[in-house]
């Protein structure tokens, strides 16, 4: 039975830029029956044709991509600072190499058909509308691609509509 329990978005009072920029998050996804998740710090929340949404970034070569393209819904999990070293590992190891939620303990559970994370403190249960691959020619910049992608492997941005809020 899961400790988290459904509030209202307009209830919610954060800084984003603390919230993804610093405290990170985990996007947590699913295909064929298992779970994955990566963590992130990169990404945005705001409203766009008529929803409140997030936007996430994954670069192709992760593994969780696979998971985002393979399903229409996705959930970010905001911890407390005690799962400071349990982002790092989610960040660090991919989930082509071992079940990275088992070996930390965590548990999913679904609310809606949404797989989360249920140790998180906060979760954002989001649904997909839109994917588009970022491609070098977008950059106006030239110093993005020099500093961020000189490995070439850029980031797809995921906007997903928030369809609820799950709080400890």
């Amino acid at each position: 039975m899961s400790t988290l329990t459904p509030v209202s978005l307009e209830e919610m009072k954060f800084n984003p830029f603390e919230l993804i920029g610093k405290q990170w998050m985990a996007v947590t996804t699913e295909k064929d029956g298992h779970a994955n998740a990566m963590t992130a710090s990169w990404g945005g929340l705001g409203v766009i044709w008529g929803q409140n949404t997030a936007t996430i970034y994954v670069r192709q070569s992760r593994f969780t991509k696979e998971y985002v393209d393979a399903t229409d819904s996705f959930s970010l999990a905001f911890f407390d600072e005690s799962h400071r070293q349990d982002l790092g590992y989610l960040g660090k190891i991919s989930g082509r190499d071992e079940d990275k939620l088992a070996k930390l303990g965590y548990h999913i559970d679904h609310f809606d058909g949404i797989p989360y994370i249920e140790e998180a403190s906060m979760v954002l249960l989001c649904k997909k509308m839109s994917a588009t691959p970022i491609t070098p020619d977008q950059f106006i910049d030239p110093s993005i691609k020099e500093k961020w992608y000189a490995d070439g492997d850029l980031h797809t941005m995921y906007i997903a509509q928030i369809v609820g809020v799950l709080e400890r």
